[in-house]
């Protein structure tokens, strides 16, 4: 078991890794198409990508050719229940990021869609799970590096800070969707549902806000094929595997990592360059993901 959740951990730092880089496509992704049509397309790669992937383990895994077909029939109804509620609130968020990644910087944008450290506890505390104090701790930290992160002299909070802000509470929302269903389905076939769920919902809102432009989206193509392999279809995959027998908090404090990953990202390939006062914002808030995956001392 303590092998498993090391390798879990693991995936899930990759995952991480992956995602922050991510923030740059998306970023460079924004001056060709819309929101709608980057997400469309990116995820409708994502899910497609899988299909080989789902078809190679199902001839390959034992386990699923003897279930019987009531088996397969309960299993079948999990994965897409679990896939539909995880692709309406994964679609919900990244729009709302890749909007508010317009008007406000990769590094800032990635410690800001962080702030779900400090919101899958609260949600978990409504359903009655008790949370460690350093949890609550770190908490704290990470409102303040937030503070110092986002909010101007004028004490008000940009637009696209706003809108990241808000796509972080869908992100908490989808971790613990998923820390519900990973245990009951197939990983690999629930990221891939969610993917064309979140896909389809884009394309609706693509066609009918955005009018697509082939041109345009061959011109982002690059931004577009590493979202969509990469972001979608590898580092999605990864949390849904790595999320098995993992506490969604501590999973969300190692998948929060990306925001690191980013600003050094954003600052290396885009040149975007934080103020002494955003860096000290950051480094509060890196502080806070460590302290929250300290090992507590046994009694």
């Amino acid at each position: 078991m303590q092998k498993e959740k090391i390798r879990n951990s693991i995936l899930l730092l990759l995952t991480a890794v992956i995602w922050g880089t991510a923030f740059v496509a998306q970023s460079v992704g924004m001056d060709y198409i819309g929101p709608f049509t980057f997400n469309a397309a990116r995820f409708l790669i994502g899910g497609t990508v899988l299909i080989p992937l789902i078809v190679y383990r199902s001839k390959k895994n034992p386990l699923l050719k003897n279930q019987t077909l009531e088996e397969k029939r309960k299993n079948q109804k999990t994965e897409w229940i679990g896939g539909v509620c995880c692709g309406i609130a994964l679609c919900g968020a990244s729009l709302l990021q890749q909007m508010g990644i317009q008007h406000t910087t990769v590094g800032k944008a990635g410690f800001i869609t962080t702030l779900y450290i400090i919101i899958v506890p609260l949600i978990e505390l409504f359903f009655g799970k008790k949370i460690a104090k350093k949890i609550w701790l770190g908490a704290v930290m990470a409102v303040i590096g937030l503070y110092l992160l986002c909010i101007n002299e004028n004490f008000s909070i940009g637009k696209g800070d706003f809108l990241i802000l808000v796509c972080a509470i869908l992100f908490a929302i989808h971790i613990l969707i998923i820390d519900h269903f990973s245990p009951k389905a197939d990983g690999v076939v629930l990221s891939a549902i969610q993917f064309f769920v979140s896909g389809f919902i884009s394309v609706i809102g693509a066609i009918l806000v955005e009018n697509p432009n082939p041109a345009a989206m061959l011109d982002a193509i690059v931004p577009i094929l590493y979202a969509g392999v990469m972001s979608c279809g590898v580092a999605y995959t990864l949390q849904v595997i790595g999320q098995k027998n993992i506490s969604p908090t501590v999973a969300s404090m190692i998948l929060s990592l990306e925001s690191v990953i980013s600003v050094l990202a954003g600052w290396i390939i885009l040149g975007e360059a934080l103020s002494a006062k955003e860096i000290v914002g950051c480094v509060i808030v890196f502080m806070a993901v460590v302290l929250v995956q300290l090992p507590e001392k046994k009694k």
